[in-house]
């Protein structure tokens, strides 16, 4: 069956979104096809205005309305440590624990040679430069816990050991709530290797 060039259009961008495949790609545009064109507008100034409004701070790369993101502008944060992660997502995801007051930096990315993604491609040299004026006392790598994860962490903890920086890392191990016998055999092992004493 032939489709309609707008409809295919819009189904050949949607698709190019993450996690969007054709088939779902096709059920979004059919649904917009059906809303109304104030409702879509909406939606496609809320991505224009996106592209127009968001930038990446010039500090950390978090994602920002202004220069400098509201996390680096915040004085109550703690600047003696930074958080390194790969995408600002996780920022987001770690801010939503309330548990953590200090600064971050976001990577964008890690290093993976299969995709071309080398050093010179993250913002590891301006990890380096935050730590020029010894203001930092430790940096928490909170990086995937995958291979490129891994690799990037190791790189960094490597790199770091030339600073007067204590390097941690997030410990890995069993979700709260987890039952021990659906659990891989690699995250009860982690699980494990990240054990805490109880006092």
């Amino acid at each position: 069956m032939q489709i309609a060039e707008p409809l295919q259009i819009a189904i050949d961008e949607l698709s190019k979104l993450p996690s969007i495949g054709k088939k779902s790609a096709l059920r979004l545009a059919l649904y917009l096809l059906k809303k109304d064109e104030e409702e879509v507008q909406r939606l496609a100034d809320s991505l224009v205005n996106l592209k127009k409004e968001i930038r990446f701070c010039k500090i950390c790369f978090n994602i920002s309305t202004d220069e400098v993101c509201e996390i680096c502008k915040n004085p109550k944060r703690d600047r003696s440590i930074i958080c390194v992660v790969e995408e600002a997502s996780d920022v987001i995801a770690i801010e939503k624990t309330n548990e953590y007051t200090g600064l971050y930096h976001v990577l964008g990315g890690v290093l993976n040679p299969l995709n071309g993604t080398g050093i010179e491609s993250l913002k590891i040299k301006e990890l380096f430069e935050r730590l020029e004026n010894g203001e930092v006392k430790e940096v928490l790598l909170a990086l995937n816990p995958d291979a490129e994860g891994d690799a990037t962490s190791l790189f960094l903890a490597k790199k770091l050991k030339e600073y007067d920086v204590k390097v941690s890392r997030i410990a890995r191990g069993l979700p709260i709530g987890g039952d021990l016998e659906f659990a891989d055999e690699a995250t009860i092992g982690r699980a494990l290797l990240s054990r805490i004493e109880l006092k």
